[in-house]
């Protein structure tokens, strides 16, 4: 497995939300910032090894071994985002970059050891789910904070958009995973919110609030 297989196997699983659902070599090429033509020639080199199901015109989904594979790709990537934020205290804008050339490590019993080292972790720094060794993992019940209501309350779990400018967006205004999201007032000319945040109280734009996993507390 080469690199840019490992990577465009993740890229089916996230694009087809599992791997399973048939998805287009634009979209592929779209999140690989590529061209379709060159999507089309590795779908064919993956179908040939057993890792896609890909038929012209039809789309591309990914057989069983290729979700195996691609989520353990995803696996070492967010365990490495882990260590990164744990361990080294690189901050959460600055591991994703990191955690792309870590992930392409292949030995497993280093990463079997680095799951042990971190206590077994769930969920990576950004709040998605950390598969075990078996490819096994919990998906949250989570909503993004532009669907609440008024009065609903809720603690931030998880972002929608993991890039380094949001995320430095959160710092600088000192929002993080496990704060307190009350929905004080909602506004229906532009959909922003009046939040109250660990007590404090903040207005923020529709386009952050569709950008941000809550769950439900009673």
């Amino acid at each position: 497995m080469t690199h840019s297989e490992e990577n465009y196997l993740k890229a089916i699983f996230h694009i087809g939300k599992g791997g399973a659902n048939e998805i287009s070599t634009n979209a592929i090429a779209e999140q690989m910032e590529t061209k379709p033509s060159s999507v089309t020639d590795m779908m064919k080199k993956l179908s040939e090894k057993n890792l896609v199901n890909y038929k012209k015109y039809k789309g591309v989904s990914l057989t069983a071994i290729g979700k195996s594979m691609a989520l353990s790709i995803i696996r070492k990537h967010r365990l490495w985002e882990v260590f990164l934020v744990e361990k080294l205290d690189f901050s959460w804008d600055e591991v994703h970059d990191v955690a792309e050339q870590l992930e392409h490590i292949e030995s497993e019993k280093l990463i079997d050891k680095l799951d042990k080292l971190l206590d077994y972790p769930k969920y990576d720094p950004h709040g998605d789910p950390i598969p075990d060794k078996n490819g096994n993992f919990k998906v949250m019940d989570k909503k993004l904070l532009s669907e609440l209501s008024v009065n609903d309350k809720g603690i931030c779990v998880g972002v929608k958009d993991s890039s380094s400018q949001f995320l430095k967006f959160l710092d600088k205004n000192k929002i993080a995973l496990g704060d307190i999201i009350e929905v004080i007032d909602k506004e229906d000319f532009d959909g922003s919110f009046q939040l109250k945040i660990n007590a404090n109280s903040f207005n923020v734009s529709s386009q952050i609030a569709s950008n941000l996993y809550v769950q439900i507390t009673e």
